[in-house]
């Protein structure tokens, strides 16, 4: 569904007075749907560009995003972002989609104008080069969806892929600074994570952090019988529909594929995001001249019982670049993990547990590509055909291997697929023959015999799900409106975590439409967004805002957010536009305004 930006569908709270000698945003909006003409600073442009109106019209735009019951923070920001650029005279509307569709528009068919939605993120910027190279600009996925193309961007991505220790902090700087310039995207915000858990079955829960496999391994029973089952809930139904580790429409993070696939290395992260990439299901690697050694450990096994060799992992590689396995008309490679094998020049069998690994970056990120999930080459090789869904019209050189629901599933993780039913629940059983449960092992391991994840629809009713000892833990996010109304004090057996997140809200543009491909209109789009402003009021202070995509560590001091973003000031004050302000910054980037006010473009 699709709605016109307006006063139906903003927020009641960005009410306010006139900003620094513009208007209220919401008397703007009033003024634009009464068909008044508003007086600006700008009127002698405005006049001169009236005269001549042959080849350009009034832009319209869509902001496409989740609706309140996909992500309520999503539509709230799109409709305050909605507000902002009709305030500065863009006609905007809202298109509220859900997150198959959502995703399945923006990652897979590139049709969007500008989308508001929260990017998955990483806690090594090696991210952005999958996100940001021109390579990746036609490909699908969470690499590069804004068709963003930028040489110089590309030579910098290449260079903080090849540096190591400080070089490549001075290298990942060079790529923030030139994303400041060139908004491809704009970050708005951090958010803090909070999840209602049991601390009368479990213990352990600030050992690992929720969004990963760390979270659900490792955790101590409290009470007799709760090591029989950990009962998780989540509010998004798709786990219970598909488990593809390589689908994007489906796989927002990986936690559901973490707790089913094993990848070479993994990440092990504490509650409070602290990690440190540890071997996995390889037992060491040694990084020399580019070639990456890895030593795999012996005798590990895959849910079915087959053989987990060095063959599968050659496979694994070889399969996420080409899922065609090289029969298409061209490369058809996995829509998620795709800049970590880019990575790999090539990778060599030497033996049963033994491979060779000939990377085109430094060791920094070379050792990311060793997190990817393998995969069963028994089960996987016959998905490299084209695919055919019945009543769904497929792109050319899509294989099975991305359009296939994968159920059930079959990995080497530390759980194993049981059961499910269809927006209902997922159950997932212990793996007995797990490389954790090793006596000689020393990672976080399954502790119980039964993982079931419940699907319920809203925060509200998951958080009376665990009140009422129905549930163990709330395993995705709950909103951040629900936050305050928690109260834990008063009981010892409910605990309310709080964790921060490497993932982050943004402004996307599809960079392969005018006057989205154009970066001074990025710009002057950019320094509409109030993201403290929306933190504050769309999270109720449960979000950091952000001036980069990047997590602290690697942001440095002239780009961290300091009372504002230091490369794109907000213009205006507390959520509202200085229209004056605006309509100046985009005659000064080159556009034009016409005598209704409304902002005009070139058309092609």
């Amino acid at each position: 569904m699709s709605d016109r930006a307006g006063v139906s569908t903003a927020s009641d709270s960005s009410d306010g007075e006139p900003v620094n000698g513009g208007i209220s945003r919401r008397a703007a909006l009033s003024a634009t749907a009464a068909g008044l003409t508003i007086p600006t600073s700008g009127c002698i442009r405005q006049i001169r560009s009236a005269i001549n109106r042959d080849g350009v019209d009034p832009l319209s735009l869509t902001i496409t995003t989740l609706p309140a019951d996909g992500d309520r923070e999503s539509i709230r920001l799109a409709r305050e972002i909605a507000a902002a650029l009709e305030a500065a005279g863009i006609d905007t509307a809202i298109e509220m989609r859900s997150n198959e569709e959502f995703l399945r528009s923006v990652l897979l068919n590139h049709d969007f104008d500008v989308y508001v939605g929260r990017h998955p993120g990483d806690p090594d910027p090696d991210f952005l080069y999958e996100t940001l190279h021109s390579t990746y600009a036609d490909e699908s996925g969470w690499q590069n969806p804004f068709g963003f193309t930028n040489l110089l961007v590309d030579e910098r991505l290449e260079e903080q892929r090849a540096a190591e220790g400080d070089e490549r902090a001075d290298a990942v700087e060079s790529v923030l600074e030139a994303l400041a310039l060139e908004q491809p995207f704009v970050p708005i915000c951090r958010p803090i994570e909070h999840r209602l858990a049991r601390a009368d079955r479990f213990d352990g829960w600030t050992d690992g952090h929720l969004s990963t496999r760390t979270g659900y391994l490792g955790l101590d029973t409290q009470r007799e019988g709760s090591a029989e089952q950990l009962r998780t809930v989540y509010t998004d139904a798709r786990p219970s529909q598909n488990l593809n580790p390589l689908n994007a429409e489906y796989r927002d993070r990986g936690t559901i594929t973490d707790l089913l696939y094993d990848p070479l290395a993994a990440d092990v992260f504490d509650a409070g995001a602290e990690g440190d990439l540890e071997p996995w299901l390889a037992e060491e690697w040694t990084f020399d001249g580019g070639t990456l050694a890895v030593e795999l450990r012996p005798e590990l096994t895959f849910h079915d019982g087959e053989e987990l060799t060095a063959d599968d992992v050659v496979f694994t590689y070889e399969f996420l670049a080409d899922t065609a396995r090289g029969d298409g008309s061209g490369a058809a490679p996995s829509p998620r993990y795709r800049g970590r094998v880019a990575a790999v020049e090539a990778v060599t069998r030497v033996d049963d547990t033994a491979l060779e690994f000939e990377m085109a970056t430094g060791e920094d990120a070379a050792e990311r590509a060793l997190t990817v999930p393998i995969l069963p080459e028994h089960v996987w090789e016959g998905r490299s055909g084209e695919a055919t869904v019945r009543g769904v019209r497929i792109a050319q050189g899509t294989t099975e291997a991305l359009t296939t629901d994968n159920v059930p599933a079959v990995g080497s993780g530390p759980f194993q697929f049981a059961d499910r039913t269809d927006r209902e629940h997922l159950t997932l059983e212990r793996f007995g023959d797990h490389v954790t449960l090793r006596e000689d092992v020393d990672l976080p391991e399954p502790t119980v015999d039964e993982l079931r994840v419940q699907i319920d629809p809203r925060s509200t009713s998951a958080i009376q799900l665990v009140e009422d000892d129905d549930a163990d833990v709330t395993s995705t996010p709950l909103e951040s409106y629900v936050v305050d109304d928690i109260d834990v004090e008063e009981t010892d057996d409910l605990t309310l975590l709080e964790s921060p997140t490497w993932s982050f809200y943004h402004l996307g543009f599809n960079t392969r439409k005018a006057p989205f491909g154009n970066p001074r209109f990025r710009q002057v789009v950019a320094e509409l967004i109030d993201e403290a402003w929306l933190a504050e009021e769309v999270f109720h202070g449960y979000a950091e805002p952000i001036a980069t995509p990047v997590t602290e560590e690697w942001t440095p001091d002239e780009l961290a957010w300091d009372d504002g973003d230091p490369a794109t000031a907000f213009l205006g004050a507390d959520g509202e536009v200085d229209v004056d302000a605006a309509r100046e910054a985009f005659e000064d980037a080159g556009f034009r305004y016409d005598g209704d006010g409304n902002l005009r473009v070139r058309h092609y």
